[in-house]
């Protein structure tokens, strides 16, 4: 568990523009089984997070078509709403930072931590443009 101090500036980086904090499995169920297409990035403290997914993903956001709704949960912090947000993504292997592009509740698009570590948040933002251009 991380110190509530150290993660709140991480947090306040997508709840700023929008994406909705989930804490609770029960809150993750219901984000995931909405209809039309959820966005979940799985948060976390590492400096990849900090240089590329969360820019990346804010980036993203510029953009004709987007997902009708932003989530987040955050690895080390929420731990069983991360586990929970982790199942839905089977058959990829749990990773943090990581995204997942959902529509109905089906998996239809996955970065994981080995498609955000090390490249730009521009090619992140590219990689979901596309997703949400063919699934939004």
């Amino acid at each position: 568990m991380y110190p509530a101090d150290l993660v709140k500036p991480m947090r306040e980086d997508l709840t700023n523009i929008g994406f909705e904090e989930l804490h609770t499995t029960e809150a993750v169920d219901k984000a995931i089984d909405r209809e039309g297409t959820t966005l979940v990035v799985v948060n976390s403290v590492c400096g990849c997070a900090a240089a590329n997914a969360r820019p990346g993903a804010k980036a993203s956001l510029d953009n004709g078509k987007k997902p009708d709704h932003l989530v987040t949960v955050f690895a080390g912090v929420d731990k069983d709403a991360t586990n929970k947000a982790r199942e839905y993504m089977i058959p990829f292997p749990p990773s943090s930072p990581s995204m997942a592009l959902f529509k109905d509740g089906e998996l239809v698009h996955m970065l994981e931590r080995h498609h955000i570590e090390g490249r730009p948040a521009d090619m992140i933002a590219e990689n979901l443009k596309d997703a949400y251009n063919e699934h939004c």
